[in-house]
């Protein structure tokens, strides 16, 4: 029994061994898969061209309940931080162009809309449900996922007004 809480309590303090107060934390952040997708207009997009400005993608499908709720917030995040050079797309994941343009028309989306018709980029990003959202910084890095635009740290990549 002592052993075994000698072995313990070694084993613990061996993890503890690890831990510096203080110490800088630089988080790793991933790179953002480059990608081109053709929008409705049929004007090509391309990912890299992007650099020196923060993207936020938005992936979704029009039949997602939680991507059309996600729609009018997207819209304001469009409206708010666009004009501070936030460049705001919407990903659809595997549908028709018509039945995309439809949605695109009936919803008054002022942002870009990027057709993904055979999944390529969604699987890139690991989209495995939607919607999904994903903050790409100035240099090209994935800092945020989450599922909606009221998780992303905008102004942290944004110049304050």
């Amino acid at each position: 029994m002592a052993l075994l809480i000698i072995s313990a309590f070694i084993t613990a303090s061996d993890g503890w061994g690890q831990y510096i107060p203080n110490a800088p934390f630089k988080p790793q952040y991933s790179v953002a898969p480059d990608f081109t997708l053709k929008d409705l207009q049929g004007k090509t997009f391309r990912l890299s061209a992007q650099r020196g400005k923060p993207v936020l993608i938005f992936f979704g499908t029009t039949w997602c309940p939680g991507c059309r709720t996600e729609v009018p917030k997207y819209k304001k995040v469009h409206e708010t931080y666009a004009p501070r050079g936030l460049v705001v797309i919407y990903i659809n994941i595997m549908e028709p162009a018509k039945k995309v343009a439809r949605f695109a028309q009936a919803n008054a989306l002022p942002y870009r809309t990027l057709l993904d018709e055979d999944g390529s980029v969604g699987a890139a990003y690991n989209a495995i449900g939607v919607p999904m959202i994903m903050l790409v910084d100035k240099e090209g890095y994935i800092i945020k996922v989450g599922h909606s635009s009221s998780e992303m740290p905008l102004d942290k990549v944004l110049p304050a007004i």
